[in-house]
């Protein structure tokens, strides 16, 4: 998929202009553009470089290094299974089973029509209803995989 920066550039544009070229401000540009974008876009990885003067492999670096980054568009409704030692114990696994044959994908990969994301996270602090998920900001604890994959049919019917 191609982004165009003019798209949503007045928003990505003034951070860049307000603190480009300044020591210690690639977080913050690379902030913006996720913030503007959903994700960060190779085109804006260039820009970046351009206005900082910072090479664009140093740039993807220091997306790589952190996890509050995206090099990909993430889908509507983003799903967090919790991998920790409560929901581990707890039969996780089928969770994970249920999810990936309801979606079709694997962690870190989105749906075709961009609905879902799926990704994997060592800790949800939810121990005492494992196994949990959470999709966006709503926490789905207790779980079977038969109840995932309603979970799952419900979000999809909203759209």
């Amino acid at each position: 998929m191609q982004v165009n920066l003019k798209e949503n550039f007045p928003e990505f544009n003034v951070a860049l202009w307000k603190d480009g070229g300044e020591p210690g401000t690639l977080i913050p540009l690379l902030q913006s553009a996720q913030n503007t974008y959903g994700y960060i876009p190779e085109v804006a990885i260039n820009y970046i470089s351009k206005i900082t003067g910072i090479p664009p492999a140093d740039i993807y670096g220091v997306v790589t290094f952190y996890a509050q980054f995206r090099l990909k568009p993430v889908g509507k409704y983003v799903i967090k299974i919790c991998n920790g030692t409560a929901c581990h114990v707890n039969n996780a696994k089928k969770i994970n089973e249920a999810i990936e044959e309801e979606l079709g994908i694997i962690y870190d990969e989105t749906t075709e029509d961009g609905l879902f994301t799926y990704q994997s996270v060592a800790c949800l602090g939810c121990c005492s209803l494992s196994p949990v998920i959470m999709v966006n900001n709503e926490t789905y604890g207790r779980l079977t995989p038969q109840k995932v994959k309603k979970i799952l049919k419900d979000y999809k019917n909203k759209k």
